[in-house]
């Protein structure tokens, strides 16, 4: 697998309609619990590892400290399991006291205070999916406020133990609620993933209008096969779900498992890569305390972030899918730029890959070009084929070797 990315003069216009919060006007960055640390609540055997204030207090802690927050990740984003198994007297939700013993409102205080917001999780089902209270029809306008008295910064609204019509009404009627405490809260919806994420079960118009971003898909696991089923549905249906996207509203793929167990460097790069290309919302799932030096360079890569923090908004495209295992992905950016990704799924030997910018739909022009190093340099990257539009490169297989690279091409 090898990518690398083009600035080429185009002008792209789009309209979009999206929920009327001001939030998340390019995609959400931060970090989130579920992937790495699911419903670990043993903190007598596992406590630095349990689902409880100290883990996301650590994580706020990193974040602030070892240079995340600047580059953007800001959100420290609470999942399942997090609640007592009763509500309050008043029928309010609460925090399990012995985990969160400081209370949700004086978390939120401590990611504050760091120049970080906090997420939370809930579902409108009679019980979420970890099988902790719910938030049913009947709660929804109580839990919002509940989570605006707590100073919650994100919200995030599972589906499970709920039916269709439920979801019909409640993921609207959350909407609203949130809006209507006054305060600023990102609202994230798994709605479409328990309607099959498509159209006609799917209406992304309505969708775009009461969410911020939206699950479509499976959650993601700790592995690379994982990885490309993902990509895979999201660019199979991406007719569909490009127009979706735009400043405001997103498709979310899930959670970038980069640092974990599963993934190669190669892999690692690769899901970063495509995430920034998809507009995705950056919640990386891992384990901020530990993580090595290659996987933080490519989380904390500049580049990348750039591209994926695009004011444009607009989600990439794959325009190529070859027969023999070569794809190349394209995202427009702003200032008449875009970005191409070349990827390999081959598994044998490093490709020779021809191409022009004529065949990838460029115009022809004079081009300045500006190469720079994403990841790696090995050897020369490209070697122009005959005319300067034109180029070859050697692509190679995923579980070989990687390296990344950008161009500035203008006229």
């Amino acid at each position: 697998m090898r990518l690398f990315l083009l600035v080429l003069t185009s002008v792209l216009c789009g309209t979009s309609v999206a929920l009327d919060n001001g939030l998340m006007r390019t995609p959400p960055m931060g970090w989130l619990a579920w992937e790495r640390f699911r419903c670990d609540i043993d903190c007598y055997n596992d406590p630095k590892n349990c689902i409880s204030e100290t883990l996301f207090t650590d994580m706020a802690d990193r974040l602030a400290e070892d240079g995340w927050r600047e580059l953007g990740y800001v959100y420290v984003n609470i999942d399942d399991c997090w609640s007592s198994m009763e509500r309050d007297q008043q029928g309010r939700l609460q925090a399990d006291p012995k985990r969160f013993p400081m209370g949700i409102r004086n978390l939120s205080q401590y990611m504050h205070a760091r120049g970080l917001k906090l997420g939370i999780y809930g579902d409108m089902g009679s019980h979420t999916c970890g099988g902790y209270p719910g938030t049913p029809l009947d709660k929804i306008e109580l839990d919002a406020q509940t989570f605006a008295d707590w100073e919650v910064d994100m919200f995030k609204f599972d589906g499970c133990y709920s039916n269709a019509s439920e979801q019909e009404k409640g993921y609207p009627l959350m909407s609203k609620a949130l809006n209507a405490t006054g305060r600023p809260i990102a609202y994230s919806c798994s709605w479409p993933a328990y309607q099959g994420g498509l159209p006609p079960k799917v209406n992304y118009t309505q969708l775009g209008k009461i969410c911020n971003l939206w699950r479509n898909y499976g959650d993601i696991q700790d592995s690379w096969g994982s990885v490309l089923s993902i990509v895979d549905w999201f660019f199979d249906n991406q007719d569909v779900l490009a127009p979706a996207a735009g400043p405001g509203r997103w498709n979310d793929p899930d959670m970038l498992i980069v640092g974990d167990f599963g993934l190669s460097l190669d892999q690692s790069q690769t899901q970063m890569s495509l995430w920034a290309i998809m507009a995705a919302p950056l919640f990386m799932s891992n384990d901020l305390r530990t993580i090595s030096a290659d996987a933080r360079r490519i989380l904390q890569n500049k580049v990348l972030i750039g591209i994926n923090q695009d004011p444009l908004g607009i989600q990439g495209r794959r325009i190529v899918k070859e027969k023999y295992g070569i794809e190349v992905f394209w995202r427009p950016l702003q200032n008449n730029v875009s970005a191409l990704v070349f990827f390999s799924r081959r598994s044998d030997m490093p490709y020779r890959y021809h191409t022009s910018l004529k065949k990838l739909n460029y115009a022809t022009g004079n081009y300045k070009v500006t190469i720079c190093p994403y990841f790696t340099i090995c050897g020369d990257f490209v070697s122009f084929c005959g005319d300067f539009l034109s180029f070859c490169n050697d692509v190679s297989p995923c579980n070989n070797f990687v390296s990344f690279f950008a161009f500035s091409v203008s006229l």
